[in-house]
């Protein structure tokens, strides 16, 4: 089963891991030394020696190719790092790498997925108001994945100083763009209008109040000017950074999906609904993934967070999510409604808030929906002669816990 704590179960390996990155000295090793190297076993070389064959690196030095101190692992830092980042090993977070190698197995696409039922249910069962749901969620997400892939590949990963996490947030990049392929995917085979759709975020506020709250902090951090080693610029990146962890994929993009699988589980749009767990499994990584980075860069830089801006980040995010969910259910759906939907956003926010380490924001939320976690663990089973395998798992099974 998925551990949403620990997607791909490696907090146990911390200790082996933090001995795995001191780097093993042998006798016989060779170090490059720009052309030269030191054939004689290490034991035998002086310091001074060593020092007058390895020299420190310098921009220009490097780009001249002469000779440059090896990285270490203990050297590299997640931001501000002074090492070289085109050097991936020694690997200092190795758990980033096997986050990147385990998001290859949840490889899959939208068009492999068979439409054509959902396209029958839309005109066919589906009422107004479950057409409402529909279609306004996929609304609201259009937006909401490519403004994720915009923080990621353009705020994000430029600021990265340590290559194994920059792999694996290429890898997010990619499956940012593969979600809003997949939205686009199902508007096209419902044969929707694209351009009202596309732009409900834009005239419905309660749609276009959650992505200012979230361009409001990609601006921040999308600055050329921006600078990491002042500790207030350090701050607000990391709260963006939280909130588009935490919250926004976290949270929002959780909410987003399960009045879709309330169809599902009715039987109905499941094509939708099965595209939609493929994007969740990659979501609880993308959150858990972030969450572990942001708790790093507080112990790296020693970041003290305003609690009096975390607590306000929760409750804007609360107070959007609650408005968001009276307009996608004005009135219930059968098995869904606006107040579970809300509650059922104050329930993850605690369960992000004690992933971080931070207090719960809201003591006592209710798991409103209990299915909810299994979409991601659902093994689907296919008739080989009716369809294509869509349990995407190439190199081995998914390993998620």
């Amino acid at each position: 089963m998925l551990n949403w704590d620990d997607p791909i179960g490696s907090l146990k390996k911390n200790k082996a891991e933090t001995a795995a990155q001191a780097p093993k000295k042998t006798q016989e090793n060779r170090i490059n030394t720009g052309g030269e190297s030191l054939a004689e076993p290490l034991s035998t070389v002086s310091k001074a020696a060593l020092a007058s064959r390895i020299k420190a690196p310098t921009a220009q030095g490097l780009r001249m190719g002469a000779a440059a101190e090896p990285v270490r692992a203990e050297d590299k830092r997640i931001i501000n790092g002074k090492t070289d980042i085109n050097q991936l090993a020694p690997f200092k977070y190795p758990w980033a790498w096997k986050y990147f190698l385990n998001a290859n197995k949840n490889h899959w696409t939208p068009t492999d997925i068979n439409m054509g039922q959902d396209l029958h249910d839309f005109n066919h069962k589906l009422t107004e108001d479950e057409k409402h749901v529909y279609t306004n969620v996929l609304a609201y997400l259009t937006t909401s994945d490519i403004l994720a892939m915009r923080n990621i590949g353009l705020a994000v990963m430029e600021k990265m100083s340590a290559p194994e996490l920059q792999i694996y947030q290429a890898r997010q990049v990619y499956e940012e763009a593969l979600h809003t392929w997949t939205y686009q995917h199902c508007i096209e085979s419902l044969n929707l209008d694209q351009g009202e759709i596309y732009n409900r975020y834009r005239v419905i506020p309660e749609i276009n109040a959650k992505i200012q709250i979230a361009n409001r902090r990609l601006d921040s951090i999308l600055r050329p000017d921006i600078d990491l080693e002042d500790p207030k610029e350090l701050a607000n990146f990391v709260m963006a950074y939280i909130f588009f962890a935490a919250i926004f994929e976290g949270c929002w993009f959780y909410n987003g999906f399960s009045p879709i699988f309330a169809l599902q589980r009715r039987g109905l749009m499941k094509g939708t609904a099965e595209q939609l767990q493929y994007i969740m499994r990659d979501e609880v990584m993308h959150a858990s993934f972030g969450i572990r980075v942001v708790k790093h860069i507080l112990v790296e830089n020693d970041v003290q967070l305003d609690p009096d801006a975390i607590r306000d980040m929760w409750d804007e995010a609360e107070a959007a999510e609650k408005s968001y969910a009276r307009f996608l259910l004005p009135r219930p759906i059968l098995g869904y409604n606006a107040e579970d939907h809300s509650e059922q956003f104050r329930f993850m926010a605690n369960r992000r808030a004690r992933q971080l380490g931070l207090d719960e924001p809201f003591p006592g939320a209710k798991c409103t929906l209990p299915w909810l976690d299994e979409q991601a663990n659902l093994r689907k089973e296919k008739n080989f002669f009716e369809t294509r395998v869509t349990e995407y798992q190439t190199g081995g099974a998914l390993t998620w816990d």
